[in-house]
């Protein structure tokens, strides 16, 4: 069985990616096994860059097949942010209810001026890399739009403001369907389905 290692410190992704991926012939490893990785500074300007720069130092360092991820929000109206700063972009000691706020009085503050836009977009890159350098990377993305108010008790980042109109919801009220639709779902098909080509 092939092992691999999940490079991420969120525990909450963690778990979603691992049910996501639950059915494949692969045995997945992460920091909740106590495997200590070095910190990667997320420093490019687009999710498949951080994504894949994350991949590859890890799974050399490891010296083990990795899979990393960058994801984020981009809001129409905001011209695209938070984007690749969705984790941070209240400032350093970012949570998810300060980022979350900061991006709806942005919104509200452009709404004085311009009519309402809430479009918005989950975007997540997963990239697979072999510690040889080698990476394949797959980009999924969910469509919704943002509201004020939070709802919904599941989830993380910006899912309980994150609307999704079709099942009139946000992301955080929707259970275990989130797994089914997610940008981040939709990216991890893709890469199931090319994973033996990719293993060999």
């Amino acid at each position: 069985m092939t092992k691999i290692f999940l490079a991420t410190g969120n525990k909450k992704k963690i778990i979603e990616i691992k049910k996501i991926l639950s059915e494949l012939d692969i045995e997945i490893y992460s920091i909740n096994d106590g495997i200590e990785i070095p910190e990667v500074i997320e420093d490019k300007e687009t999710f498949e860059e951080n994504s894949q720069k994350k991949a590859v130092e890890i799974s050399k360092y490891l010296n083990m097949i990795t899979i990393a991820d960058d994801s984020g929000l981009c809001v129409e109206c905001l011209e695209g942010r938070p984007g690749v700063y969705s984790a941070r972009y209240s400032g350093e000691n970012a949570t998810d209810l300060t980022n979350s706020k900061k991006v709806i009085d942005e919104i509200k503050e452009i709404e004085k001026e311009k009519s309402k836009n809430r479009k918005a977009k989950l975007v997540t890159v997963i990239t697979l890399a072999k510690p040889t350098g080698e990476t394949y990377s797959f980009r999924g993305e969910l469509e919704g739009e943002i509201i004020d108010v939070a709802r919904g008790t599941e989830g993380f980042g910006y899912d309980s403001h994150f609307y999704v109109e079709e099942y009139e919801k946000t992301l955080s009220e929707l259970g275990e369907l989130k797994n089914k639709i997610s940008h981040r779902t939709k990216a991890l098909k893709k890469l199931e389905k090319e994973l033996s080509k990719i293993l060999g």
